[in-house]
């Protein structure tokens, strides 16, 4: 490393920034495999910049509104004065090939920026973020503070790949063609909600299975990241926090850290880049990812707010002759919840719906060898509610002026510290008092009001509420390191990096319906790791693709994460149960392959082949997971051929033999492909390979 020009390097790939010698800011020099640096810069430019500034056609690092006045910036200061041009003067850096970190400060206010650099651990993912100190007197006006922006080189124009969707219908992956211009996604719900997920990708548009970049945001509120590509074929992403609510204040004195923005690169595409979160997600997970996911059984689909010991027993035992692992009661349990108009903020048990005492109902459960599991909701509350009524003022509201319901409920404004201190008491409290090994935290609506009661000065309500929600998180998992926390918001309305560095598993959408979840669990997978994706197995048809799909669809689906059951099992007849207990016992022989294998995403949910490839780390187990999608093959009148889905990833010499003795070469499962051929009858296929 120069005194100017710094590398940091990951597992297979490197990044490199420098400060020109006018020191105005930071820039990228080259971000791609081992060695890309090693020439000119494929991001530098030359020539003059007419009605443009350098810095709006430079690859810089973060930049202010005097820095690119015109391209657009990822920090917007305001003094009292209305004077938006705070700029850069670099001061020092500090580092090595692993982490960085390069100060900056204004010459006018003394704001310092410090731009913090790291590579997380065996990984190819680079973590920015910036950390903001106001030592001067004068209150500064925050108008935007995006964490990181990330530069790519697009020069035959930009492929954005990213993820829409709404309720029931989450991380739907698709893809836009940018010439020049600018491409937003984003959030202004207080979580990342359910239209966009905190994530990006980035090919050149001729080169669609070569290099890819890809930028992700950990932060569990509201956020924005944007693509911008210039007419010099620069692809510039944005990332960081959504200021949905107003400027920030950063008083004299204040520091400020904004969320970590992630950049991913692979040579292989976006499969190639999945893989690359994969791991990032599985290090985030640190010591978690060794512990078992259970197979579990979750009460909702069956019995709805209608819950009794009596139900839930029964339900119980079915799922542990199948084979289930973990019982979880979802809504319903405490009291006044009959319906979604009342009981959330009481979260004490209805003696009525468990007679025996809810203990005794516990002991039941763990004694047909299954963990017991309760879902909660601890940042909602109920109007009717006894909480409300004593505390009206905990929850989001602008003094004056309506409230909005959403599910008939309320939102308790967790940035308060006593609002805090009983959300982690009441998680804390229950997990205390009974014996109970998974949680299911759900939240059920976006926040509406942008106020506080009483607030005399503006608040950061958006940071406050996720910086509290994390804290809670974290002393869960110490206090409680063995309990397992599936997060959830109507489904996948709170997935992003900071989640999946604190939950153990997610659930991605409240559509089970098959051919629906297919495209969800798509879509999941290109961002998100295999031991993450909380699957169920149920009764329900699609919403939006309601045609029918066997049992064994529906099992072969929900193995390509962490197995559940959510069905009415006590409507099943002998035979499907029977098979059910079958496909449980086949995927906890693979679940530990599925769960922290390599992943390879063959085709897609929209095309003839749709599968997903695990091949254990060691490369000697390789579990194929296969989805017939549309039209069946013919009835056997004609001639035909099977449908072939080539593997990835295998050794060509190595051969491969399967359950039913079957044996193929490496090289025959990668140029030819495993034959599936579908019918009506026989529409999914699970298959697994044992290297020889």
């Amino acid at each position: 490393m120069s005194n100017r020009q710094w590398t940091l390097r990951g597992a297979h790939t490197e990044y490199t920034v420098a400060v020109p010698e006018h020191g105005r800011w930071l820039e990228l020099v080259a971000w791609g495999p081992h060695g890309v640096g090693e020439g000119p810069s494929p991001v530098a430019y030359t020539g003059p910049t007419p009605f443009l500034t350098a810095g709006d056609y430079a690859p810089v690092e973060y930049a202010t509104d005097a820095v690119r006045p015109f391209a657009g910036a990822e920090l917007v200061v305001e003094l009292p004065t209305g004077d938006r041009r705070v700029s850069w003067d670099f001061q020092e850096a500090t580092g090595d090939e692993r982490q960085l970190r390069v100060l900056f400060t204004d010459p006018v206010t003394g704001l310092r920026a410090e731009h913090r650099y790291r590579i997380a651990d065996g990984t190819d993912v680079v973590e920015r973020w910036t950390e903001l100190h106001n030592p001067g007197d004068t209150t500064l006006r925050l108008v935007q503070a995006a964490s990181a922006a990330f530069n790519m080189p697009t020069p035959h124009g930009a492929r954005i790949s990213y993820q829409w969707g709404q309720w029931a219908q989450e991380f739907q992956l698709d893809h836009v063609d940018l010439g020049q211009g600018r491409f937003t996604v984003g959030s202004a719900q207080g979580v990342p909600g359910h239209l966009f997920v905190p994530w990006l990708a980035v090919r050149d548009r001729a080169d669609e299975t070569g290099p890819a970049w890809g930028v992700a945001l950990a932060w569990t509120g509201s956020w924005e990241i944007a693509a911008q590509r210039d007419t010099g074929g620069l692809t510039r992403v944005t990332a960081g926090r959504h200021l949905a609510d107003g400027p920030l204040e950063l008083p004299p004195g204040g520091k400020l850290t904004l969320p970590v923005a992630a950049g991913a690169y692979s040579d292989e595409g976006l499969d190639g880049l999945a893989r690359v979160w994969h791991t990032y997600q599985r290090e985030l997970a640190g010591d978690r990812l060794g512990r078992i996911r259970p197979v579990l059984y979750n009460s909702w689909e069956a019995t709805g707010f209608a819950v009794d010991a009596a139900n839930q027993l029964a339900l119980a035992r079915t799922a542990a002759d199948i084979g289930a692992e973990a019982f979880v009661v979802d809504d319903g349990w405490f009291i006044g919840r009959h319906d979604d108009r009342g009981g959330l903020g009481d979260w004490t048990v209805d003696e009525a719906k468990f007679p025996d005492g809810f203990d005794t109902f516990i002991a039941e459960i763990r004694a047909m060898g299954l963990t017991f599991g309760l879902w909660v909701e601890p940042e909602c509350v109920s109007p009717a509610s006894r909480l409300y009524a004593e505390h009206p003022d905990w929850v989001y509201a602008v003094d004056g002026r309506p409230q909005t319901l959403v599910r008939n409920q309320l939102l308790l404004d967790l940035g308060r510290p006593e609002v805090a201190e009983f959300v982690h008491g009441t998680v804390d409290g229950l997990l205390r008092r009974h014996d109970i090994g998974y949680l299911k935290w759900d939240f059920n609506r976006p926040r509406t009001e942008p106020g506080r009661h009483g607030a005399a000065a503006p608040v950061d309500l958006d940071g406050a509420h996720v910086a509290n929600l994390h804290r809670i998180y974290e002393q869960l998992r110490h206090d409680h390191p063995d309990v397992i926390i599936e997060a959830c918001a109507g489904g996948g309305g709170r997935t992003d990096l900071a989640m999946a560095a604190r939950a153990d598993v997610v659930w991605p959408s409240d559509n089970t319906g098959p051919l629906d979840r297919l495209a969800i669990q798509h879509g999941f997978l290109h961002a998100n790791a295999p031991h993450l994706l909380s699957s169920w197995v149920t009764d329900a048809p699609g919403l939006f693709d309601p045609r029918p799909r066997s049992l064994a669809f529906r099992f072969v689906l929900a193995m390509a994460g962490v197995l559940g059951i959510g069905a009415d099992i006590r409507h099943w007849d002998e035979g499907q149960r029977a098979e059910a207990a079958t496909w449980i016992a086949r995927y906890k022989q693979i679940r530990d392959v599925v769960q922290r294998g390599e992943v390879h995403l063959i085709g897609g949910p929209d095309r003839a082949r749709c599968a997903v490839q695990y091949t254990a780390p060691d490369g000697a187990t390789v579990v194929v997971l296969a989805w017939h999608t549309g039209k069946l093959d013919g009835p056997g009148l004609l001639p035909s051929r099977p449908l072939r889905l080539p593997l990835r990833g295998l050794g060509r010499r190595d051969v491969y033999r399967t359950q039913d003795g079957q044996e193929y070469s490496g090289s025959h499962l990668t140029a030819v492909g495993l034959p599936a051929q579908w019918t009506a009858e026989h529409d999914a296929e699970l298959i697994v390979l044992h290297r020889r």
